[in-house]
């Protein structure tokens, strides 16, 4: 899926949860999400916006939207990740890059003069329809989460 996605359908996936049940696109059906992509558990930036996502659980979910985090982490690191922090949100264990190819997430980075292929920080979000309606690529840990917030009306 190329970039600029709002408008379209969320594409088919099978990933598991933190939970180790599967999730598919049906599962995101009937309610509002907010898909974040991000790429690692228990790094800096990452622990930041699920911190901030988790803070902000209560007021996106009174807004009727889930929260779903998904990065290329095992579910054991998931698990690890969520008891570490107490989120409260679902996290997708998308070991074979299928949710992260079907948004086009997987961007070329620069570490310290290395290439290496990785998540591009992204939100999507997603209506009762399972339409995508909204999209953030390449966003900032630290400033995501309040700017979303803003969009959707319901900053603090």
């Amino acid at each position: 899926m190329a970039e600029n996605v709002a408008g379209t359908k969320v594409p088919a996936f099978s990933v598991l949860s933190d939970e180790g049940k599967t999730v598919t696109e049906q599962d995101l059906q009937g309610q509002k999400t907010v898909l974040y992509f991000y790429p690692k558990d228990n790094t800096p930036g990452c622990s930041v916006e699920a911190q901030q996502f988790n803070e902000a659980y209560d007021r996106l979910a009174a807004a009727g939207y889930s929260v779903i985090g998904v990065s290329r982490d095992t579910v054991k690191r998931h698990v690890n990740f969520k008891a570490k922090y107490g989120l409260r949100f679902m996290l997708l264990a998308d070991t074979e890059e299928t949710l992260c190819q079907a948004f086009g997430v997987m961007k070329e980075k620069k570490l310290y003069g290395k290439v290496s292929i990785g998540i591009e920080r992204s939100t999507f979000l997603i209506d009762e329809t399972g339409t995508i309606t909204g999209e953030y690529r390449g966003v900032k840990a630290k400033e995501h989460v309040g700017k979303l917030l803003a969009d959707l009306g319901i900053a603090e």
